[in-house]
């Protein structure tokens, strides 16, 4: 009885600590994500599970290419992968199937094939704290273009981890 009890004593330790480790690092370091849909194709696709890094943005900014993981602004309740194209105080341009940032064309060939255009001609100026993102399947995604700005408390995170597929596991 005596072995049965230090086994279960054993065992609820070995529980409670795993515990106190994995709730704070899943609430306030890391979420969990899963890619609904083809709006990242071909960079992410449909049914992948990936890894959030949510401390980075408390220290540092979004940057240009960052992919992000975020609050959709015009229903919070849902949550959007998007590549982060313009910063905050940026003026960006959709023209003849390129983006423009501050009147110079952005080079994107090392996350897009030659063959993706950006359809859409439109311009906007970003103010402080607003980003511009764009999924990287330009023809089957909502995005900035068509919903507006990102405002910067809606980021959830950067995307640190593609973990399944187990074949196409990545750290970004």
């Amino acid at each position: 009885m005596k072995k049965i009890l230090l086994f279960v004593w054993e065992t609820a330790k070995i529980v409670i600590v795993s515990l106190a480790i994995i709730i704070p690092v899943r609430y306030y370091l890391v979420q969990p994500f899963f890619v609904r849909g083809a709006s990242m194709e071909p960079n992410f696709d449909n049914g992948q599970y990936l890894v959030i890094n949510e401390i980075g943005y408390r220290i540092d900014q979004p940057k240009r290419g960052d992919v992000v993981v975020f609050n959709y602004p015009l229903d919070e309740s849902q949550y959007y992968i998007k590549r982060i194209i313009g910063l905050p105080n940026e003026k960006i341009e959709i023209k003849d199937g390129a983006v423009f940032i501050n009147d110079v064309a952005l080079d994107e060939s090392l996350y897009l094939p030659e063959t993706i255009f950006t359809r859409g001609d439109m311009a906007v100026n970003l103010k402080n704290r607003e980003y511009f993102v764009l999924g990287d399947n330009r023809q089957a995604s909502s995005d900035s273009r068509q919903w507006g700005i990102l405002p910067a408390k809606n980021i959830v995170g950067q995307v640190w981890l593609r973990a399944w597929p187990l074949n196409m596991a990545k750290i970004f």
